[in-house]
């Protein structure tokens, strides 16, 4: 059963947008384009595409005939789509209205519906080898845009990350032949293209872009972005001789499109399988997941991991889900063997090896601490469980969280801290946690302390407190508290004229210090 709310998901706000669903709205079943005063074909789930509706009353018949055939949604463009009497039609049928980008291609769209309809109806079978949707069919059409313009082409993605790329890359320079075998343009390289404004001009929507050859050997490139309904989806690059012909660089433009496509069906299949890994990870943190498919599903090593879980919170210029998904992107490359995360109530998780024959994790832990926290970029807390076999990560997740609540108190100042490292304070706030639950700060004269510091404004129970965690070493309970030792041997005087206590009796002191951990760690 698939949902118009999820093919909308999963194609992209940059595409489609949900105007109006109902509660009940009809699974997809297909996708099908309304033929100029015709609705006979109409079927339960379609996906109706209003390419012939040019006026709000035939849109409105549409929605009708739709509703009246099962219909789980009609597809239109702007302004068509905005009209408030079509949303009232759409409410009054029962059927689903979505607005298409007015950019959009609609034969574009058609294969695009039904490559994510597939996708989504095909979500519980692997790809082959373990491949991103269409991998090799999009060697294969960077082979065919390097003919058209004659000279070697990659197809990159928005982050410079080369998804494919043609024959005849003997034939470039070293700036390709490292980026070819790095997958992606290196640092120097890449500063020295933004440096002359090339992704400036891609962000602009140019249909082609020339930079001209470099005096360190670089080559002349020719670049063409690949877009989708306004969204930049990558670029491609040849590498080129010299200034290319109108005709030649108008007909590497044209490719564009096509290309397009393939990376939208690519991005449909990742999308499908990040859901499904994400899904059962979330199982197997729950203890719900066996080792054996843990193992077979997730790329994971029969071998002792650890749990890590990361709060973001949000800054001046980058939200919270904008960090993670920024966060999972830096951290996720290089990390061991494939690393493996998913979201769970607004935290991310991480499962990462941890054993003799890895350093994945101390790897992670380094990349995590190297992340910088600020104002307006936000800030990121993260914590681990202990290494664990992998049909126990449900207790490191425990122990993570635990230790997550620790740094939220502001009582740990490891950058990030793992549960067994951190084994005292644990043990002084589950200590603190019961005796707090079981009343024990009502008891005796420490009530009465308390009171006489809010009344006065002194600090008594801070100063009883180091008093007690330095037996016989006033100078290091002075020092604790900044003061000097005669002022806490005043304090300590005053605090006996205030409530009489026995300090000498070792219960007595054990008692006070476990109320005062009690306020202090709960």
């Amino acid at each position: 059963m698939v949902s118009v709310r999820s093919v909308v998901d999963r194609v992209g706000p940059t595409l489609l947008h949900a105007v109006y669903l109902p509660a009940d709205c009809p699974a997809v079943a297909d996708v099908v384009i309304a033929e100029p005063g015709a609705t006979g074909h109409l079927g339960a789930g379609d996906l109706v595409l209003a390419v012939a509706a040019g006026k709000p009353e035939e849109a409105s018949a549409l929605i009708e005939a739709g509703a009246k055939h099962g219909s789980a949604a009609v597809l239109a463009k702007p302004p068509l789509v905005g009209r408030p009497a079509l949303r009232r039609a759409a409410e009054r049928a029962g059927i689903g209205l979505i607005e298409v980008h007015a950019a959009t291609s609609w034969a574009q769209l058609v294969w695009l519906l039904r490559t994510v309809l597939d996708a989504i109806a095909d979500e519980s079978e692997p790809l082959e080898n373990g491949e991103e949707g269409n991998a090799g069919d999009l060697f294969q059409l960077a082979d065919a845009v390097a003919s058209v313009v004659d000279a070697p082409v990659t197809i990159e993605d928005t982050n410079s990350r080369v998804l494919a790329y043609s024959e005849r890359q003997d034939l470039t320079d070293p700036a390709r032949v490292a980026t070819i075998m790095g997958r992606r343009i290196p640092d120097d390289v890449l500063t020295r293209f933004r440096s002359r404004g090339v992704f400036r001009d891609l962000s602009k929507g140019r249909q082609t872009i020339f930079v001209p050859g470099q005096r360190d050997g670089t080559l002349p490139r020719l670049i063409v972005p690949i877009r989708m309904g306004g969204e930049l989806l990558g670029s491609m690059w040849a590498v080129v001789a010299g200034p290319v012909a109108d005709e030649r660089a108008a007909a590497f433009a044209d490719t564009a499109p096509v290309v397009a496509l393939h990376l939208l069906r690519r991005r449909a299949h990742a999308d499908v399988r990040r859901r499904a890994s994400a899904e059962l990870l979330r199982a197997l943190l729950r203890g719900e997941l066996g080792t054996r498919k843990a193992v077979a599903e997730l790329d994971l090593a029969d071998e002792p991991h650890r749990v890590v879980v990361i709060e973001t919170t949000a800054g001046e210029t980058v939200d919270g889900e904008g960090l993670r998904l920024a966060l999972l992107e830096r951290i996720s490359h290089g990390i061991g063997r494939r690393f493996t995360a998913a979201e769970d109530g607004g935290l991310l998780y991480a499962v990462v090896a941890d054993s003799g024959r890895t350093s994945a994790w101390a790897q992670l832990r380094d990349a995590l601490a190297g992340i910088p926290s600020g104002r307006k970029t936000g800030a990121l807390r993260a914590a681990a469980g202990s290494a664990a076999p992998l049909g126990e990560l449900a207790r490191s997740r425990r122990q993570a969280e635990e230790t997550l609540g620790l740094l939220r108190a502001g009582v740990l100042d490891t950058k990030v801290p793992c549960f067994e490292e951190v084994w005292t304070e644990l043990a002084l706030h589950r200590a603190a946690t019961a005796a707090q639950a079981a009343g024990i700060t009502e008891l005796g004269p420490l009530d009465a302390i308390r009171a006489y510091d809010t009344a006065n404004a002194t600090d008594y129970v801070e100063t009883l407190f180091e008093w007690l965690r330095h037996p016989g070493d006033p100078r290091a309970a002075a020092k604790a508290l900044r003061i000097h030792p005669n002022t806490l041997r005043y304090r300590m005087r005053k605090l006996l004229d205030i409530v009489p206590l026995d300090l000498d009796h070792p219960d007595v002191r054990l008692a006070l210090l476990s109320q005062l951990i009690a306020l202090r760690w709960a």
